[in-house]
């Protein structure tokens, strides 16, 4: 990969189309047009100034174990193994999210054309499919990815143009600035404004993951030590300006709130399109988010691959000589492909019975992967002088604002923790904070029992083009 093909896949996994689509109606029922619009600034911010400082940390250790390997090298083997888990948890998460999102707009899709009935069960079965798609998509070497991850890109800027300009232009009347940007609305029993804002920020933190995509490909992106940071920040900020202008856009084009909220499709941002656009565009519509999800969904399945593939390589994971194969012609992770599908399945496996199961698996991706962000920003503030920058670097910059970086990841993590609905019952239980719990148990256990003895860092190479530790991927 060149540089552009490395923030593509970032970019790709970001996807506004995915994240802002899929939760916006989390996001109306939890603060409404206000949080949305004002979280979605907020969390941009401060994951600018978190991508920021990752990417300095990237510049020097890149590789396609990426958080851990960071990790290791500036805190030791203990920090890897714990960033380790908390990243798998964060990617897989990711898949399952991205994908389930995935087919509930091709539910939604398949509602309005055949009169398809989005029940758990339907939408679980397209779901499989999705994610069956990836995992064939995804063993075809990293080639195939770096076009589909190229072609998303434009895809979906002009995906964002083509909705906003088209919900603009059509006849009728908008809301109002003030509802806007100021209409706070809350119906999940939570009556602190302050918390219920929180937990809306979700709708945003969720979006605002992935980015770590460009360090889990460095090895297989020429001038790694540029091009990946280049890619995680450029990746950060330009889905960040585009997701502003989408959901401004769907805000102001809204007509009824309770109308979409109560949409028959499932997905509000559908009924938005069909209220102001009727039903034609409206599905012409959902075909172009449907298939930036894809591209989406994509990309995220080779980004955990990769990392999946790389903890292998250091005996991290049970089974990890499978894991850390590279097929003989492709020189592609194959194994640890189908691993990372099998495990987002699982993962999603209770939204058959709770309808707040998606939710939690979007803040279970928050919960895994974004401390695991902030661990080697902690281990290189905590380095000091003894941490020597890379090519890509924020020069005296680096100290402030990674200690606003670590900061800001302690909130998000407290709140995303906290239940997102009340009162609380089996049906809106925020299992996320159970799933981060295990986890961290497992990591543990398997630290003290086998991960002290069997876990192996392979020396650090000068660049990633010569890279020692490729494994074959290069």
């Amino acid at each position: 990969m060149g540089g552009f093909g490395n923030y593509a896949v970032s970019f790709s996994v970001i996807c506004i189309l995915a994240g802002g689509m899929t939760l916006f109606g989390f996001g109306l029922h939890n603060g409404g047009p206000a949080v949305m619009v004002w979280g979605w600034v907020g969390i941009f911010a401060m994951t600018l100034v978190l991508g920021s400082c990752l990417a300095e940390v990237t510049s020097v250790y890149p590789s396609a174990g990426a958080l851990y390997h960071m990790a290791d090298r500036l805190g030791g083997r203990g920090w890897a193994w714990l960033t380790g888990w908390l990243n798998l948890l964060g990617l897989v998460a990711a898949i399952a999210g991205i994908d389930y999102g995935a087919a509930s707009f091709i539910g939604a899709f398949a509602s309005l054309q055949w009169g398809f009935e989005p029940t758990p069960e339907n939408t679980m079965g397209v779901f499989v499919c999705v994610l069956l798609l990836h995992g064939l998509l995804n063993s075809f070497g990293v080639g195939l990815v770096d076009v589909l991850s190229k072609i998303s890109v434009w895809w979906q800027f002009s995906g964002v143009f083509l909705i906003v300009v088209l919900l603009f232009a059509a006849p009728g009347e908008r809301q109002s600035p003030a509802f806007v940007f100021t209409e706070y609305y809350n119906d999940s029993g939570i009556t602190n404004p302050l918390y219920g804002a929180g937990v809306g920020c979700l709708m945003a933190a969720y979006t605002f993951c992935g980015y770590d995509a460009s360090a889990h490909m460095a090895e297989e992106t020429t001038r790694a030590q540029k091009s990946a940071p280049w890619g995680m920040v450029h990746a950060i900020l330009w889905s960040g300006i585009a997701g502003f202008v989408l959901i401004v856009g769907m805000l102001f084009a809204m007509e009824s709130y309770s109308g979409t909220l109560e949409t028959a499709t499932g997905v509000p941002p559908a009924q938005i399109f069909i209220d102001v656009l009727g039903v034609g565009v409206a599905k012409a519509l959902l075909v172009v988010v449907i298939v930036a999800q894809l591209f989406c969904g994509n990309a995220e399945v080779a980004a955990a691959s990769r990392m999946a593939y790389a903890f292998s390589r250091n005996r991290a994971l049970p089974g990890w000589k499978r894991w850390s194969r590279a097929h003989a012609r492709t020189q592609n992770p194959t194994a640890a492909v189908w691993l990372c599908v099998s495990l987002a399945f699982v993962l999603t496996l209770p939204s058959l019975h709770s309808p707040a199961a998606y939710a939690a698996v979007t803040a279970m991706n928050v919960l895994g992967i974004t401390p695991a962000y902030a661990i080697p920003v902690f281990l290189r503030l905590k380095a000091g002088n003894r941490f020597q920058q890379g090519l890509w670097n924020l020069g005296r910059f680096s100290k402030p604002l990674g200690i606003l970086a670590v900061a800001y990841v302690i909130v998000l993590t407290i709140f995303f923790c906290l239940p997102q609905a009340y009162p609380m019952q089996v049906t809106n239980f925020n299992y996320a904070p159970v799933t981060l719990v295990v986890v961290l148990l497992g990591a543990w256990i398997s630290w003290i029992t086998v991960g002290r003895k069997n876990y192996a860092m392979p020396l650090p190479a000068a660049t990633a083009a010569d890279s020692a530790i490729a494994g074959g991927m290069v």
